[in-house]
């Protein structure tokens, strides 16, 4: 187990929900995806691509490796917090602050329109795909990334058993947000809604990984999109104890934990 992690979990409290985002969610998860994503929407050389709720920027700066020097990168995010702890991450991304339901972009603007792990959280899905559609180019391509049902990603289902069970379906549903788009069927609602009836909806199998169980529910504890402010002291302590015989299955030799968490991705192609 990493001390480096077991130091990080001592900090957490003093860190800002975009730090914890990006200090343990994104290596743990997220970073991940950056490949898959851009991959569905066909990145390369000499693009423009915006990454819409770019969070703390991780696939935006992966795009810019991928369009190199003659390409352009845009990343937008309602956050400030998160804007500012992209901008401290690198270099080469026009960072824009707003909402994916309003996109402050001329009309068919980029070469790839991407976005993920933001998309469960947008107030008006089917206006936000309306939106990615309308400044993606004519020959662009479109690639979304939700999580899938919790149900299909153990770790965190078993997690989300335990909080049911000590705290009762408040927090439990607290922790579902994340997953709550995680639903073929309902993609595809969100789809025709938007009038992209081409669009194709595609699952992907991802790991999560952190360096303890204890790490990973500290993390959480600490994540303002599930529990943060939730659990007090002790009751955080309660799930800790919980957590360490439940997540057992998922122990790794190095005491690490992993599991599998699949993705569902949404690509269109602009005719």
């Amino acid at each position: 187990m990493s001390t480096s992690t077991d130091s990080m979990m001592d900090s957490i409290p003093a860190r800002s929900p975009a730090e914890v985002y990006d200090a343990l969610f994104v290596p743990a998860l997220f970073r991940q995806w950056c490949r898959v994503v851009a991959d569905a929407a066909h990145v390369g050389p000499d693009q423009h691509v915006l990454d819409v709720a770019c969070g703390t920027g991780t696939l935006a700066l992966a795009a810019v490796g991928r369009v190199g020097a003659r390409g352009r990168v845009a990343g937008i995010d309602p956050s400030a917090e998160m804007l500012a702890v992209a901008r401290r991450n690198g270099d080469g991304v026009e960072w824009h602050d707003g909402t994916a339901e309003a996109l402050p972009f001329a009309d068919a603007t980029f070469d790839a329109v991407v976005s993920q792990f933001g998309f469960m959280f947008f107030a008006d899905q089917a206006g936000a795909l309306r939106e990615m559609w309308r400044v993606l180019r004519p020959g662009g391509h479109l690639a979304v990334a939700v999580c899938d049902a919790v149900d299909h990603s153990p770790g965190y289902a078993v997690v989300t058993e335990l909080l049911h069970r000590l705290f009762g379906e408040k927090v439990a549903t607290s922790m579902r947000a994340p997953f709550a788009s995680g639903d073929p069927a309902l993609l595809r609602a969100r789809c025709v809604e938007a009038g992209l009836e081409a669009a194709r909806i595609t699952r992907h199998d991802g790991t999560v990984r952190f360096d303890s169980i204890r790490a990973l529910v500290a993390t959480e504890r600490a994540c303002a999109w599930t529990l943060g402010g939730l659990l007090d002291d002790a009751q955080f302590d309660r799930l800790a104890i919980a957590a360490e015989e439940s997540l057992q299955p998922f122990v790794e030799p190095d005491g690490g934990i992993a599991f599998n968490m699949p993705a569902l991705v949404i690509t269109a192609a602009h005719a």
